[in-house]
């Protein structure tokens, strides 16, 4: 069940995102130096918007969107807890994104993905429009975009 996230789950979405991160084979050392830049506090929830997917009593994933002005909206976080991967919870977490930004009209979706992700959010319909150097040298993270032509 997809459910709105609140700021008390800041903590726990932290720890989601950098538990999957690490499941996606990077070192402790990457991992660490991206803490900063994973970690959710509670004011995010001051300005973004987000949703958890909930098994039982257990957040599964969630992601976060960050309204940028009335017409673009950035997929800021998307994340699924590793005993949970390819259970298509992420499938449904981008698919409920996508429908939020529908419906509340808005006419682009971007996302800076990383790079093992770009096949996940193409099978979704966002187009890579260019990459950006990440922190890792020899690393582009792809900045993706989904348009929505009703909304445009």
């Amino acid at each position: 069940m997809i459910i709105p996230a609140i700021s008390s789950d800041a903590t726990m979405l932290t720890e989601i995102a950098l538990e999957s991160k690490a499941h996606w084979e990077y070192t402790a050392a990457q991992i660490e130096s991206w803490r900063e830049d994973l970690t959710i506090l509670p004011e995010t929830f001051n300005s973004w918007s987000g949703s958890k997917f909930m098994i039982e009593n257990e957040i599964a994933g969630f992601y976060l969107l960050n309204r940028v002005n009335a017409r673009t909206c950035y997929l800021e976080f998307l994340f699924v807890k590793p005993k949970f991967i390819g259970k298509n919870i992420g499938k449904e977490l981008v698919e409920h994104a996508i429908s939020s930004c529908r419906a509340n009209g808005f006419g682009v979706l971007n996302v800076l993905s990383d790079p093992s992700a770009e096949p996940f959010y193409a099978k979704h319909g966002f187009k890579t429009l260019s990459q950006k150097e990440s922190s890792i040298p020899g690393r582009f993270l792809p900045e993706m975009e989904l348009e929505f032509q009703e909304n445009t």
